[in-house]
């Protein structure tokens, strides 16, 4: 077996086990799987992953780095065949390296980026999804260490702005569960967000939230799209 057909097989097994885990979470909340995206997170991985996931039958790739996704997006033979999700923090100067590749950014979550978001859009003659971050970590961000989100509280109006965008469109929120606590808590209070969200904006139905560790709480608050890399490619350092 070359080393191409063993790392097929790798993710072939992975992602069985994955859809296994989501099946019984789905059937477990009274939904159906098909409700379900999964984003399979390729961050520090290489493009011959990303293709033989397009093959295995993911449909959505999850990127972290502006520069890494870039340069792999390039290199894609399968690129219209799969849908690209930025979902790192993302700094204003970086908005028109991301339009020019991704198909949703998930990590909005301040009115300047959502500004920067649409004039490198509109430059680009282009419309990606967005999806509205909201911090579940119980208080402000505190600097560079924290992984973004805006306060549940202003999540709305940021949704507004976004909705108002000519050339963006509001798809959602997403979330991150915070560090050493149970998930289902927060991820109900994302739910709960995205409700008030959805009221106002019918079309803005998505809600990015669970990981490798965590995608069974996020399936029973209602999550619609799942990001889970460790669980399908492995660890990094196994494949560097």
């Amino acid at each position: 077996m070359s080393g191409t057909e063993a790392r097929r097989a790798e993710l072939a097994d992975n992602l069985e086990r994955v859809r296994e885990r989501i099946g019984a979470a789905c059937a477990r909340a009274g939904r159906d799987p098909s409700e379900i995206t999964l984003i399979a997170v390729t961050k520090f991985f290489p493009a011959t992953d990303v293709d033989l996931l397009v093959g295995l039958g993911v449909t959505a790739i999850g990127e972290n780095r502006d520069q890494e996704a870039s340069a792999k997006v390039a290199e894609l033979a399968r690129r219209r065949d799969v849908e690209l999700h930025f979902i790192g923090r993302l700094q204003t100067n970086k908005a028109a390296s991301v339009v020019s590749y991704a198909d949703v950014v998930q990590s909005v979550d301040r009115p300047k980026l959502v500004a920067a978001l649409d004039r490198a859009a509109a430059a680009r003659g282009v419309r990606p999804g967005v999806l509205v971050q909201v911090s579940l970590d119980g208080q402000p961000p505190s600097g560079p260490a924290d992984r973004g989100g805006v306060d549940p509280r202003a999540a709305a109006a940021l949704a507004e702005q976004v909705a108002g965008c000519d050339h963006l469109q509001l798809r959602g929120v997403m979330a991150v569960a915070p560090l050493g606590a149970d998930p289902a808590p927060a991820f109900a209070r994302l739910r709960a967000v995205a409700n008030g969200i959805r009221e106002a904006h019918e079309g803005a139905t998505w809600i990015s939230a669970g990981m490798s560790g965590d995608l069974e709480a996020a399936v029973a608050q209602g999550a619609t799209h799942l990001r889970v890399g460790s669980a399908i490619l492995g660890s990094r350092q196994s494949h560097r």
